[in-house]
């Protein structure tokens, strides 16, 4: 009798074990899955920051925008034909 009831407890404590790692492995799976959702939105706002800053550059790296910024923030005009110089080695 006192084997059975060794055995019983024994099964017992291996029960409740199993059911707590379960309760555990469900909690952490949860908490990664809420965590990759985080990661994936953080990843898809960079995704967006980066394709706005791609077209900004394309725009301020534009021959006509940077000569339209020299023409009139700079107020730089093209020299006269007369005052151009080339010099040969």
């Amino acid at each position: 009798m006192n084997a059975r009831v060794a055995f019983l407890i024994i099964v017992l404590v291996a029960d409740v074990a199993s059911a707590l790692g379960v309760v555990y492995a469900r909690h952490q799976s949860r908490h990664l899955a809420v965590r990759l959702g985080v990661l994936e939105a953080e990843r898809d706002q960079a995704v967006a920051e980066w394709s706005r800053l791609q077209l900004e550059q394309a725009y301020l790296a534009d021959a006509g925008q940077i000569e339209a910024k020299a023409r009139n923030e700079l107020d730089m005009r093209a020299p006269e034909a007369t005052r151009i110089l080339v010099v040969r080695p």
